[in-house]
């Protein structure tokens, strides 16, 4: 990697995403902003962090990470792997599975995105305990949260 870092243009959660084969286009399906379970720890099988980044310079180290912000960012999933950008303007687009990631406890968690050592951005995800009975007198809702 240069000594400039690549420029991270989009970030999100997501329970799946599927690449067109003609065009290579992606299509998200079903973005995760928060999370909503009736006990913890939660634990889902599959999640997928999608990210989109520019102005890279040939084979570069990215790592993500998923950090408890309320624990003093304890991290608590790692993977890394090496990302190569052929042109400067070209735009990288990564869908990384990562399965049976477990969410300890209610609170605040972020998705960190590192080359190297720089942190190019975070997506932030805050999970709530619900209460199924109260959701069911009030008509339901949606659970979100894996099994």
């Amino acid at each position: 990697m240069s000594e400039v870092p690549p420029i991270l243009l989009s970030s999100i959660i997501c329970e799946k995403v599927i690449f067109d084969r003609i065009t290579g286009s992606p299509t998200i399906v079903s973005i995760i902003q928060q999370v909503g379970a009736p006990k913890y720890p939660v634990r889902y099988a599959q999640l997928v962090f999608f990210c989109e980044m520019t102005n890279g310079h040939g084979k570069t180290a990215m790592k993500i990470r998923l950090v408890d912000v309320e624990a003093e960012e304890k991290v608590i999933f790692e993977q890394g792997g090496v990302v190569e950008f052929k042109d400067v303007k070209q735009i990288v687009t990564l869908a990384l599975n990562l399965q049976g990631v477990v969410l300890p406890r209610p609170g605040e968690y972020r998705f960190q995105l590192f080359c190297e050592e720089h942190l190019l951005g975070e997506r932030r995800i805050v999970c709530r305990k619900i209460d199924l009975r109260r959701r069911g007198e009030q008509g339901g809702g949606r659970v979100t949260g894996g099994s």
